[in-house]
């Protein structure tokens, strides 16, 4: 395998913040929100999620690129971040899936990474200030004039990035994923699901052929009539980066589609649906982004372990008197997790069953689309 380029790569906050380390990966400059991920694996499909566009990300495990990359790994095309910090770079990776290093995947993709800072002081900074706009650099080591460019660096509020990850025309998909011994049998493929992609992660479509749908991927920007033509037997509503205020047209259609059909929506698509019924979201100080985030289903009172990625959420209050009550919540925080319409077939949650740090724990939700659907 090929050996990353080395050199110096310099890493700066808009509040003045500054690191020296080595850069791996492409040479230039990345701008992006500074943002931290506590899973102590999974990086190469973190760094393929859309959910991180227009994001720098700093990984809080100091090893990373030690089970390199590979092609079965990616949860879209390409790289979908605009950087990558970590403490500890692993140039030559151990594992026999690997195809390429983590550095040549970055470096082809044009993505700037950093090694070699306090990874650890940096993510207490953004804990205690917040997220904040920042930029790595192989260019230029001046602190002042690096601080000058986060600062200038258009931040992600009031800024429509679902359009720069949505595909441009629909598609069918029909790949699912099949574990043996994970508790499902494989369904009957018998309910057509519509999924808008705002972002959308390939094992959330994996997802949805497992529990027996058959798929049809529409662009952020579809209507609700082009949908209803195609006599879906429900919709879903993918993740996505951002926030979720910058999407009118999606959160509109969602609303269009409200009792027409039934709907399932994760992440962004969580936030689509609140703002469709008139609620409103939130920035969050650091956002939750890991693989370790406790969250109650209110129903059962079981707990799960689920994945996260997100920075916005879902202000309570403004929805229990949309039609809406909260079904999951999240155990650090209280911050809302999952949602449950009272009379019409529409739920969501704002965490990520498909990817599995529990490691089943809420593969459930899947299943639970498509009893709704049978329902109808």
């Amino acid at each position: 395998m090929v050996a990353a380029r080395r050199g110096s790569a310099y890493l700066a906050l808009a509040d003045g913040t500054f690191f020296k380390g080595e850069s791996f990966g492409a040479t230039g400059e990345a701008y992006g929100e500074v943002v931290f991920n506590t899973s102590l694996s999974g990086y190469q499909e973190i760094l393929t999620d859309p959910s991180y566009k227009g994001q720098i990300i700093t990984m809080t495990c100091p090893e990373i690129g030690n089970v390199g990359v590979n092609p079965e790994d990616m949860e879209s095309e390409k790289i979908q971040c605009e950087g990558f910090v970590v403490r500890e770079y692993l140039e030559q990776p151990s594992n026999f899936r690997a195809k390429q290093t983590l550095g040549k995947f970055l470096e082809e993709a044009g993505v700037v990474g950093i090694s070699g800072i306090d990874t650890r002081s940096l993510v207490k900074h953004i804990r205690t200030v917040g997220a904040q706009m920042g930029v790595i650099s192989t260019q230029d080591s001046n602190r002042e004039s690096l601080t000058a460019k986060a600062k200038a660096a258009p931040g992600l509020v009031g800024r429509d990035l679902v359009k720069e990850v949505t595909c441009r025309s629909k598609y069918e998909w029909n790949e699912g994923t099949w574990v043996r011994g994970a508790g499902f049998a494989r369904p009957k493929t018998d309910f057509h699901v519509v999924a808008f992609d705002f972002g959308i992660k390939r094992n959330i479509l994996r997802g949805l052929v497992n529990s027996g749908m058959r798929v049809t991927v529409v662009p952020a920007t579809a209507q609700a009539s082009e949908v209803m033509a195609m006599k879906p037997d429900g919709v879903f509503l993918s993740n996505g980066p951002g926030d979720p205020e910058a999407v009118p047209y999606a959160y509109e259609t969602a609303s269009s589609l409200m009792g027409k059909v039934p709907i399932f929506g994760i992440c962004l698509g969580h936030q689509m649906l609140a703002l469709a019924a008139g609620g409103e979201t939130y920035k969050l100080k650091f956002g939750h982004r890991g693989g370790n985030q406790p969250v109650m289903d209110l129903s059962t009172r079981k707990v799960e372990i689920t994945s996260q990625n997100h920075g916005f959420a879902v202000r309570e209050e403004s929805v229990l008197k949309k039609g809406f009550k909260v079904s999951h919540i999240n155990l650090n925080d209280r911050t809302v997790e999952g949602l449950e319409h009272t009379s019409l077939p529409v739920f969501c949650v704002q965490y990520h069953p498909e990817a599995s740090p529990g490691p089943h724990d809420a593969n459930y939700l899947f299943g639970r689309f498509r009893k709704l659907i049978g329902r109808q």
